[in-house]
């Protein structure tokens, strides 16, 4: 088979593999774009939190040295 036949035939492939996608309505992806969003939001609050935590502590054990 020659290079153009494989490059041909890989593109049909991906063509047939992108009808076979079920794509979400407007109101599921917003759905979960929100959810992602507020996860995201959340997670990052917390990871501040943690760092603000860790930093004060280490902060005061080397001031007690």
């Amino acid at each position: 088979m020659s290079e153009k036949t494989q490059k041909k035939s890989w593109f049909k492939g991906l063509n047939s593999e992108f009808k076979r996608i079920i794509w979400p309505d407007k109101m599921t992806l917003a759905k979960q774009t929100t959810a992602v969003v507020c996860v995201s939001v959340l997670l990052g609050v917390i990871i501040a939190v943690v760092d603000f935590l860790v930093q004060n502590g280490v902060d005061i054990l080397v001031n007690l040295g």
